[in-house]
């Protein structure tokens, strides 16, 4: 059957007016972080003959591995798993050494103006109760961390009231006066609110404080007062309780009707739940929650005592007394500076410090399956797993955010136990966490679980909380009050009291009744007795006498006495005129110097404004700045990759442009090279004709060949023979139309004299030329043409001789210029060096023919060479043949 869950009707106002708000900055300092503290404290087995699945391997490392049941039903997979901690306590481990650790550091911070969380996490039945209270003659952190406090602060404690707390997590200082009343008034109650240090100790719980170690911390400002004040709450069902409620209150008994709404009767009422609030320090706290001053562990202790019989706690299958809800004990302290006189407190509340330590017992997180959980049971359990998911969940995002550089939300708001000390992970204080495990083999699953928490918690880092600052007055200032105290009891005592005063007194009255002349006796026996009487009378009228002086003399010093308290008068009333003088004085001074003071504050604000507004447009600038820089960052990372880009398609280019330009290389070369190979062809084919022309020319014929025609000619080229026969070189023949062409012009024949006669049959001839050993300007001047003999020695050993002919010209300056504008070549060959053609197997008889048209007289003489400039070949050969006709 569902059941409602309890709830007040704050939190329904809370649900309706607390908005989101962004998270504010903290007095935090961000550059520097400390990590999330994650100790491991293993309890010992409950049976010696119980499997273990958990093992100490040194002082910071565990290793689970699965039970042997787990092993195979899991298809006898092995695995040991070993997990870090920054300490590990085994199972002998007592509780000062865990305390010395652990709490000890938070205790000092708190002292020091700090705040400090430190909670214990774990499954059902791990020990975190037993880590956090302790048992009898064996307290745990709790009770160690109270009595570490008032052994720090005990001299130094202000008395009740001095500091009173508000109603918005903030803390005021009152007088001595008004301190004075507020104890009065508790005093006359009749059954006082917080328990006396005077009455009695609880024996349930006196050997849980008599811890005899007397720890405490050094270094305590001796020169501040201190007041503590504790509250305890627990968080059920994701609502919040006061333990601390002096309201009728019944755990776990609550009547639901089938409406879900508590049932109204006389017998029972259900308690209120608490809501959260944010102070003006956007610090979160319990709105309504009991605080009390304490003043002693004792105290204390019995204000926790109180409260931990309300906390909710039932039996289970894992655990007896299994804690259904989330506990958290607040200390807090508040401290405030001594005056200048160092006698009371400085009634300045930007002096104050508040500072506190949140000691939280978590539940048990469990499998319903295994604790056999229905109804009410079976509804905390889910509400417990949800809120220690909601924690799991808010670390998880807290370590990506901060590994990552991302900016998801915290959802601290989906649990009020996180949400209740999101300040803690946002930067106000020191954060520690011990796990708490069992090892044996039912918990293998559940502690893996909270073994992967743990490791994921200690990646989160909280900002350092700054120090804080200095009240700027002199220290000592508590023991030079002290002293003068000291000091002016002891002159007091040495001058002596009212009681001396009085016995100096009654004896000068005494000596004066001395002084007096004694009384006879005044008895009268006789009536004839006449002495008695007379010697009455003379001592009477002695005393008259002395009476009467004495009288005169008192007159007297009172009459002098008078005139000294007018002289005092006067000489009272010139000082304080005097003194009235100064005091106007320096009230005018002070007044001056409060203008000044004033004017120097007015201009501190400014300032302070200035600064603010400099602040802010440094955090702009520096935003910007690094804006910038992520943009020249990307920016240089894209150049980067670009010119590696670039670098790699130049190299890739360069490898393509060389690969083609080897390839073409090869490809050139291997043309020219065929090029070459035909051009040697033909010119050798070329050489081969003009050696047969000139052997027919010079060999002697008997018999006339017959004319071969020009159709054979043109039918059939002329084959190279394989090895053609030596023939003697032909004379060079002149051109006609050349000779022609020269006739009516004037030449430069320019023989060097190193030329060596040839003794030719054709020898060049030029008409009209004036014959000269070396070029010079008055020969160049009477001619137009030039021609310069040039020999040199050819590649068969023969002599070659070219003609090489230019125009002349006139040039701008005045002189003579010679372009070169064709080349004849002269050549004699030896006819015994010539070969004769090897004739084919099967000759041809057209080919015949042929041959021996190359025999005809005509033929031969019908053909010239002729060298021309600028041909493809240079200086080239081109052969014409023109067969002479035959007369009829």
């Amino acid at each position: 059957m569902a059941t409602a869950r309890p709830r007040g009707h704050g939190d329904m106002r809370a649900a309706a007016r607390t908005p989101r708000r962004p998270v504010p900055k903290k007095p935090s300092n961000p550059s520097l972080k400390d990590p999330v503290g994650v100790y491991c404290r293993v309890r010992p087995l409950s049976r010696p003959d119980q499997e273990c699945c958990i093992e100490v391997i040194n002082e910071t490392t565990v290793q689970i591995h699965p039970p042997d049941g787990y092993r195979i039903f899991r298809n006898g997979e092995y695995r040991e798993t070993q997990y870090s901690f920054k300490e590990v306590f085994g199972t002998l481990v007592v509780q000062k050494k865990l305390f010395d650790v652990v709490a000890k550091p938070l205790v000092e911070d708190l002292i020091r103006g700090k705040n400090g969380l430190l909670f214990t996490y774990g499954v059902t039945g791990s020990g975190k109760t037993h880590t956090m209270t302790g048992s009898p003659g064996d307290g745990g952190l709790l009770p160690r961390c109270l009595d570490m406090i008032f052994n720090s602060i005990g001299p130094f404690q202000a008395k009740r009231f001095v500091f009173k707390l508000d109603d918005k997590n903030g803390v005021d200082v009152q007088c001595e006066v008004d301190a004075l009343l507020e104890r009065q008034k508790r005093d006359a109650m009749p059954v006082p609110k917080t328990p006396s240090g005077k009455r009695q100790i609880d024996p349930e719980f006196a050997d849980m404080i008599n811890v005899q170690d007397h720890c405490k911390v050094e270094d305590v400002d001796e020169d501040n007062v201190y007041s503590v004040f504790v509250s305890y709450i627990e968080i059920y069902n994701n609502y919040i309780y006061d333990l601390l409620e002096e309201a009728p209150f019944e755990p776990i008994k609550p009547k639901w009707n089938n409406c879900n709404t508590p049932v109204r009767n006389g017998d029972f009422i259900p308690p209120q739940s608490k809501i959260l609030r944010e102070d003006q320090n956007h610090n979160m706290y319990v709105m309504g929650c009991t605080e009390v001053e304490v003043k002693s562990t004792e105290e204390a202790f019995e204000v926790f005592w109180r409260g931990q019989k309300k906390r909710r706690i039932a039996d289970t299958q894992l655990n007896r007394e299994s804690s259904r809800s989330h506990s958290v004990f607040i200390i807090k302290l508040a401290q405030a500076p001594l005056d200048a006189d160092g006698d009371n407190v400085l009634q300045e509340k930007e002096q104050i410090t508040l500072s506190q330590l949140s000691l939280v017992d978590l539940a048990g997180s469990e499998r319903t399956n295994r604790t056999k959980a229905e109804g009410n049971r079976l509804r905390e359990a889910g509400n417990i797993n949800q809120s220690l998911m909601t924690l799991r969940t808010c670390i998880e995002v807290l370590r990506e955010n901060q590994m990552y550089g991302m900016n998801k939300m915290v959802p601290y708001r989906d649990s009020k136990l996180t949400h209740l000390f999101k300040n803690y992970f946002d930067g106000e204080g020191k954060v520690r966490m011990i796990v708490c495990v069992n090892p044996k083999a039912e918990d293998y699953e559940e502690s893996l679980q909270v073994m992967r928490f743990a490791e994921m918690t200690q990646e989160v880092e909280v900002a350092r909380p700054v120090d804080r600052a200095l009240c700027g007055l002199t220290p000592g200032r508590r023991l030079r009050n002290q002293a003068f105290q000291e000091e002016l009891s002891r002159k007091l005592e040495m001058r002596g009291g009212p009681i001396n005063e009085e016995t100096e007194e009654q004896s000068v009255a005494e000596m004066f009744l001395q002084s007096l002349p004694p009384l006879p006796s005044c008895e009268l026996l006789d009536v004839n007795d006449d002495q008695t009487l007379p010697k009455l009378i003379e001592v009477l009228e002695k005393r008259q006498k002395l009476r009467q002086m004495l009288s005169e003399e008192f007159a007297k010093n009172v009459l002098t006495f008078k005139t000294m308290l007018q002289e005092f008068d006067s000489s009272v009333v010139a000082k304080e005129n005097y003194l009235q003088g100064k005091l106007s004085e320096k009230d005018k001074t002070i007044a001056r110097q409060k203008t000044d003071v004033e004017r120097l504050e007015k201009k501190i604000k400014t300032l302070e404004y200035k600064i603010e507004i400099l602040e802010k447009t440094t955090t702009i600038y520096e935003e910007d700045k690094r804006n910038l820089q992520q943009e020249l960052e990307s920016k240089s990372q894209k150049l980067q990759r670009q010119a590696s880009d670039k670098r790699r398609l130049e190299a890739r280019l360069q490898g393509m442009v060389a690969e083609t330009t080897m390839k073409w290389e090869k490809e050139c070369e291997r043309r020219v090279a065929a090029k070459q190979l035909e051009m040697q062809n033909k010119l050798w084919v070329k050489d081969e004709k003009l050696k047969q022309l000139k052997a027919i020319v010079t060999e002697p014929r008997n018999e006339k060949p017959e004319r071969p025609s020009r159709e054979r000619d043109r039918e059939k080229p002329v084959q190279r023979s394989v090895s053609p026969s030596p023939v003697p070189n032909a004379p060079p023949v002149r051109l006609r139309h050349r000779r022609s062409r020269s006739a009516g012009e004037r030449w430069v024949d320019h023989k060097p004299p190193s030329n060596l006669p040839t003794e030719t049959v054709m020898q060049p001839h030029v008409p009209h030329a004036i014959t000269v050993a070396a070029a010079s300007e008055k020969a160049l001047a009477k001619c137009d043409k030039y021609m310069l003999t040039h020999q040199e020695l050819a590649s068969d050993g023969e002599i070659e001789t070219k003609l090489i002919k230019g125009d002349v010209f006139k040039t701008r300056g005045g002189g003579q210029a010679v372009q070169f504008t064709e080349i004849e070549t002269l050549k004699q060959e030896s006819p015994t060096g010539r070969k004769r053609r090897s004739s084919p197997s099967n000759p041809d008889p057209a080919e015949d023919a042929t041959d021996s048209a190359w025999t005809d007289v005509e033929t031969r003489c019908s053909v010239a060479v002729e060298m021309r400039a600028g041909s493809a070949l240079g200086p080239g050969y081109q052969h014409h043949a023109q067969p002479k006709r035959r007369k009829p």
